[in-house]
């Protein structure tokens, strides 16, 4: 109790609350993407439960390894060379990871665009099973956990500012993912941008396994300027829809 109020105390440490708060809910937009896109696969009357489910499975798995804080940490540390790179658990799982994403994001592109091939699609018609979803939400789940738990430990060493920012981060995730899925469901060119976004943020978590640091600054600039792009597209075309009905 004492280091708590101790904390409350110290301007620096909310100082350091608000940037981790911050950084925490940037990293889970990513989550929440993957989350919203293959939800929407699902039966209308499952998507709720499933996004739930699923953003419930991030918060727990978070809190979980910030119990382990010490085992995380030792994620870092070298235990295989492949090629000349020496490679950590970390880095495995942010290849592994970021593999499946680029795997999955591919095949839901070239689903989305042939109109003759629609097995087993993330978007469009909903075939999935629950229990598929929410397995392949728990495999992101646990990659991008640990990137934001590792990423918590190199800004603070006070696990009570990290339990406070990643409950805050979830909360967002938990209010945001209901309008975000609805609104991917209903612009289809929102689904092949998003689907854009998961093949560059694979790629980015492969490169990152591999020790190449790429600034988060400059993914996120990228997806923001194509977002706007877009949305200058949506308006374009909803003043020509208008146009047209008062003719």
């Amino acid at each position: 109790m004492d280091s708590i109020l101790a904390l409350m105390n110290d301007p620096a440490a909310w100082v350091a609350l608000a940037t981790l708060m911050v950084m925490e809910v940037v990293l889970g937009i990513d989550n929440l993407i993957f989350i919203s896109i293959l939800t929407n696969k699902l039966p209308e009357h499952q998507r709720e439960r499933a996004r739930k489910i699923g953003i419930g499975l991030a918060l727990i798995m978070r809190l979980g390894l910030l119990a382990t804080v010490a085992w995380i940490v030792q994620l870092t540390q070298p235990v295989v060379t492949i090629l000349g790179n020496e490679l950590s658990w970390k880095d495995i799982i942010l290849i592994v990871g970021g593999l499946f994403l680029v795997w999955k994001a591919t095949k839901e592109i070239h689903h989305h665009v042939d109109p003759t091939d629609h097995e087993d699609t993330m978007v469009g018609t909903a075939t999935s099973t629950f229990g598929g979803v929410i397995a392949q939400i728990l495999v992101l789940d646990l990659v991008f956990s640990i990137d934001s738990i590792i990423t918590a430990v190199g800004m603070t060493p006070h696990i009570e500012i990290m339990v406070v920012a990643v409950v805050t981060a979830v909360t967002v995730m938990l209010l945001a993912a209901n309008p975000l899925a609805n609104f991917i469901e209903k612009n289809p060119t929102i689904v092949m941008l998003a689907l854009s976004f998961l093949l560059l943020i694979g790629t980015t978590l492969i490169a990152e396994g591999f020790g190449v640091y790429v600034p988060k600054g400059y993914v996120y600039a990228a997806m923001a300027f194509s977002a706007t792009v877009e949305a200058l597209n949506m308006w374009a075309r909803n003043a020509r829809l208008r146009k047209q009905n008062r003719k």
